[in-house]
């Protein structure tokens, strides 16, 4: 589980201190202030260990490792021209410094780098193990339709793509988890199911399925917001999703409509409540009530929420957080959202 996250001069952040939830945990802002940054931050960190240790000779961590490996993630990820676009730009050299605290200690790691680095970061602080929670990022573009021999083009050509979505296709094509862990992963799916109309099937020449009681329908006349669902439902099957483990989610209500999106906020407390650390990003108002009001069940009482709202003060962007939406202070484009809603009843009246 991680704890918290100290920055400096990361990308549109001055300084921010943040103290997450090990269940669900929500980034609120308008566009442009850094929520995106934040969970690819976390997920780079998480997904360099792990991916370290499932290597076949699985050695300690090293600084000299470390040092290229952090920063060959942070670059395929963020995609900018050099590492050190990523340190916060303002008159003469800016150093960024990160650390990212665990439940398990041994994994904390302090790190940094300035505006002129180009394929290493200093190590301040090196983690003692590797990481064994597996991680999963779901972009704002659902993968399932790109999926046949993506890795395989990925792997091989260099393309303008952020890694997220080569190692999210990798933990779709895994094996379906057979064994005692199935009874909970059909409750966790029959949901997901119920408002796709059927289950998502990966075949063997590497296409994905909707199948329904009349037949397989290829997943690109699939609609847009559903094949995002068929995504989690997935994850949830292959095991990705179950037990412990890391979601980070950007705008999981991206080209969802309403009906949808409830059932997303359902499934994103499921996981929480199941175990998964879930990091999103959002400005859904709707998303966000949604959230709320099923926290408020006595279903969700174990899962207990952190808010962090993005306020952009000029000099950098600042970080809000609290157990609820009251404590982040006002975000534009929520203010937006209820001002129109005014707006309509006032028509009507």
């Amino acid at each position: 589980m991680i704890k918290t996250l100290s920055i400096k001069n990361l990308t549109v952040f001055a300084s921010a201190e943040m103290n997450f939830s090990r269940r669900l945990n929500v980034i609120v802002g308008e566009n442009g202030t850094g929520k995106t940054h934040l969970l690819k931050l976390l997920y780079a960190v998480a997904a360099v260990s792990t991916e370290e240790r499932r290597k076949p000779i699985s050695l300690v961590p090293t600084k000299s490792v470390m040092q290229s490996r952090l920063a060959e993630k942070l670059v395929s990820v963020f995609r900018p021209e050099t590492l050190g676009r990523l340190a916060r730009r303002r008159q003469g050299r800016e150093r960024c410094d990160i650390a990212i605290s665990f439940k398990e200690k041994k994994l904390n790691i302090e790190f940094s780098f300035a505006t002129n680095s180009k394929s290493e970061v200093s190590i301040d602080k090196l983690q003692e193990i590797w990481g064994s929670t597996s991680a999963a990022y779901i972009p704002t573009r659902e993968l399932l339709s790109i999926f046949p021999n993506f890795v395989s083009i990925y792997d091989g050509h260099y393309l303008e793509f952020e890694e997220t979505w080569r190692d999210t296709c990798v933990l779709l094509g895994a094996p379906l988890q057979k064994g005692p862990r199935e009874t909970r992963i059909r409750e966790l799916l029959a949901p997901l199911e119920e408002i796709m109309g059927g289950a998502i099937e990966l075949d063997r020449n590497g296409r994905f399925y909707l199948k329904t009681v009349s037949g397989r329908m290829e997943i690109p006349l699939v609609a847009e917001g559903l094949r995002k669902l068929g995504m989690i439902a997935r994850l949830i099957a292959t095991g990705t999703l179950l037990g412990n483990g890391y979601l980070f989610w950007d705008e999981p209500e991206a080209n969802l409509n309403p009906r949808i999106i409830k059932k997303i906020a359902r499934t994103i407390l499921d996981l929480s409540a199941n175990g998964i650390q879930v990091f999103i990003a959002t400005h859904s108002l709707f998303l966000l009530r949604e959230l709320g009001i099923l926290l408020s069940t006595p279903e969700y009482s174990s899962v207990s929420p952190r808010y962090f709202g993005l306020q952009n003060k000029g000099e950098g962007v600042e970080v809000e957080q609290g157990s609820s939406l009251e404590d982040i202070g006002d975000i534009t484009s929520l203010d937006e959202e209820l001002q129109q809603s005014d707006r309509f009843l006032e028509i009507g009246e």
